[in-house]
């Protein structure tokens, strides 16, 4: 099936004709754009089977320019490739510290060449994929020294050298993260991704002393508001990159360049908070205060959440800014971006989870799925236009 084409936007002032309301709280019109629904019509993974299809924590996935998809499999320390019908290929890593081993493999990307490379807990290990196995080519430390098992994404700048996106420990502050720029001669450009304030929406950190092993420690708690705002970044495979708090729809957009832009959306308000979800954010609070010897949360429980819920960049380089969605609601929606023009809405199943972050293109959006006994399944989504 060829990939959908999205028209492009020929006038970012048509509006709608009306102004939408949504769970009791107005909604400003946003410009006119097509909107793709997607369905799912691939599954893989399974309770009881053959091992390929026995996922242990899926890390990431990705798919190459076959149609081809690649899994990393955290706990099995393996990266297992399927054919676009959903067919074992091959696998390729596994355990270990040598030449072509993997440890904890957490996340995946292509760098401008084409190969592979596979973030591991502390280095990045670099394959090139062929038609029935992978060959090892190189292996770089991770820039992030005294991290690990770091969570983030893969980027490349715009001359093809590594981003490695992670936390960064300043002389005068605590964590923030930050874009480490690899040059090819090994020198590290240090970007901190937004200021340490903005970075830390929604959480506060409190300092104890822990007995540990007959020693006393200091050590350094964050507490979270329960559906509170959360700083959210996105990365491209080409330079660009983008932040925003989820509390209002306002993204910095980092063009490969270097130029910065901005992409102001409507002024609306998230969902309410549903019996079930106060129940959980109430939850979430005696457990924090417990944890933290506490009398009294700093945060309460806000009447809405946020209204942006999470973004991330496709294979062709666009922004999709997901919106939060109410609780029960079936389908998640996200609006696209080239550039910071709106190009398209798209909608797909919400049984799809955040973590790892879907991939996706134009047709086509990969995410995982768990059921009730916690076995994980990689699903495809397939897109097509709606009205």
């Amino acid at each position: 099936m060829p990939p959908i084409k999205v028209p492009p936007i020929l006038a970012a002032t048509l509006l709608a004709a009306a102004t939408a309301c949504t769970d009791g709280a107005e909604q400003v019109a946003m410009p006119v754009a097509p909107t793709f629904e997607g369905v799912i019509d691939l599954e893989i993974g399974e309770l009881d089977g053959e091992d390929p299809y026995l996922f242990t924590n899926i890390g990431d996935i990705v798919a190459d320019d076959r149609g081809r998809l690649i899994v990393a499999d955290v706990q099995s320390s393996e990266i297992r490739v399927f054919e676009p019908d959903g067919s074992f290929a091959f696998r390729f890593g596994g355990h270990g510290e040598g030449p072509g081993e993997l440890t904890d493999p957490c996340c995946l990307g292509f760098g401008p060449d084409g190969a592979l490379w596979v973030r591991e807990s502390a280095r990045y290990s670099v394959f090139t994929l062929g038609a029935t196995d992978a060959e090892y080519q190189r292996s770089l430390v991770t820039p992030h020294l005294g991290t690990v098992g770091v969570m983030a994404p893969l980027a490349f700048d715009v001359e093809g050298n590594l981003v490695s996106v992670g936390p960064v420990r300043p002389e005068d502050g605590e964590s923030v993260t930050a874009r480490l720029h690899v040059g090819a001669d090994g020198v590290v450009d240090t970007v901190i991704a937004a200021d340490p304030e903005r970075q830390s929406s929604g959480q506060t950190t409190v300092q104890r002393t822990i007995e540990r092993a007959g020693s006393r420690l200091r050590t350094i708690l964050y507490l979270h508001q329960p559906h509170g705002p959360d700083w959210i970044h996105a990365h491209a495979g080409d330079g660009r990159w983008a932040e925003a708090v989820t509390s209002e729809y306002s993204i910095t957009y980092h063009m490969p360049d270097g130029t910065v832009s901005s992409i102001e959306g409507p002024a609306f308000q998230g969902p309410t908070l549903s019996p079930d979800e106060r129940a959980w954010a109430q939850d979430w609070i005696d457990r924090q205060l417990e944890r933290a010897d506490l009398a009294e949360h700093p945060f309460g429980i806000p009447e809405r959440k946020p209204p942006l819920a999470s973004m991330f960049f496709d294979r062709d380089g666009r922004l999709w800014i997901e919106k939060t969605a109410a609780d029960g609601e079936p389908m998640r929606e996200a609006d696209v971006y080239e550039g910071t023009n709106l190009a398209a809405r798209y909608r797909w199943p919400r049984r799809i989870e955040d973590w790892p972050r879907p991939w996706a293109d134009e047709s086509v959006l990969y995410g995982v799925t768990a059921d009730a006994l916690g076995v994980q399944r990689v699903v495809r989504v397939r897109f097509s236009p709606t009205g």
